[in-house]
């Protein structure tokens, strides 16, 4: 019978960056009282979920996702850079007006998803993939038949779901993008014959009372 492993991408809660309408990128902007919330309600579903191993951003925002899960479940948090959302450079902290304003070039680069444009100060989603897909990969081999639940960003876990499902692997990539919502959860079941199934992709089920 097929081993299979199990990976669950969660968005951090809403961020104070989140409310206020300005990039995050790599900056330590941390959870608002209504992202508390959501990462409380997410601990509650993924801990029904027999998590076996937690990793996360090293990013405020998605640690403080990440903890309430690891008080439930009694595991660590493996933080890791490589998890981070991609720097957006010069656009740091900026409004998403401002940013349009002061850097149009690179705000219209982010727009048109780009895959290969290096932000200015920042970095391109080629390199965000290198350093995310490396590392995850790094940890689905270490928990080989488990649930691994990985709390990350918006535009990582879409690169990182894009790479699951082996949409980065053609020569010309399209601009694809799929949007997580805060908290979201994606799940994919890895086989270890090489089917890839696609369980949820930016499940909020969890999130409708709050």
């Amino acid at each position: 019978m097929s081993q299979s492993t199990q990976v669950l991408l969660i968005r951090h809660g809403q961020s104070e960056g989140n409310v206020e309408g300005r990039f995050g990128g790599h900056t330590a902007t941390p959870l608002s009282d209504r992202g508390r919330k959501q990462a409380a309600a997410a601990a509650a579903t993924l801990a029904s979920e027999a998590v076996t191993a937690i990793y996360s951003s090293d990013l405020p925002r998605a640690l403080g996702t990440a903890a309430p899960l690891a008080i439930l479940t009694g595991l660590n948090i493996n933080p890791s850079e490589a998890f981070r959302e991609r720097s957006v450079g010069v656009m740091e902290g900026l409004t998403f007006e401002d940013a349009a304003e002061q850097h149009p070039e690179q705000y219209a680069a982010l727009l048109r998803r780009d895959f290969e444009h290096i932000l200015m100060g920042g970095e391109s989603y080629r390199q965000l993939l290198d350093r995310a897909w490396h590392k995850l990969d790094e940890v689905i081999s270490e928990n080989q038949g488990g649930k691994i639940a990985v709390f990350s960003h918006t535009g990582t876990i879409c690169i990182l779901a894009l790479h699951l499902m082996g949409a980065l692997d053609a020569p010309e990539l399209k601009p694809v993008w799929i949007a997580s919502s805060n908290c979201g959860i994606s799940r994919f079941d890895l086989r270890n014959d090489g089917f890839v199934r696609v369980l949820s992709i930016n499940d909020t089920a969890h999130l409708v009372n709050i």
